[in-house]
């Protein structure tokens, strides 16, 4: 799946659930829903506010890091994923 195509996905928060138990990081999973769960809202909805606030406010920097990390992996999706809730939960 392309990068844009992802995050065009991310607008529904159903995706975003389903997207964010598929990484299958449950560490990572356990940290946005207890974070979400402070914040009033689902984890997908958590999510999903998560990958469009990277989208929207992550440096050229950051993007190029990010860039770079996903030309070496076999699923570049997920890294962006896992990169953008890092991101929101730190």
């Amino acid at each position: 799946m392309m990068l844009g195509d992802l995050i065009a996905r991310f607008d529904d928060e159903a995706v975003a659930s389903e997207t964010l138990l598929s990484l299958g990081d449950l560490a990572l999973t356990a940290r946005l829903a207890a974070l979400a769960a402070q914040n009033g809202v689902s984890a997908g909805a958590f999510a999903m506010r998560s990958v469009g606030e990277f989208v929207n406010s992550a440096s050229d920097e950051d993007w190029l890091k990010l860039v770079g990390k996903m030309a070496r992996v076999e699923n570049p999706g997920a890294v962006f994923l896992r990169c953008a809730l890092s991101t929101a939960l730190s």
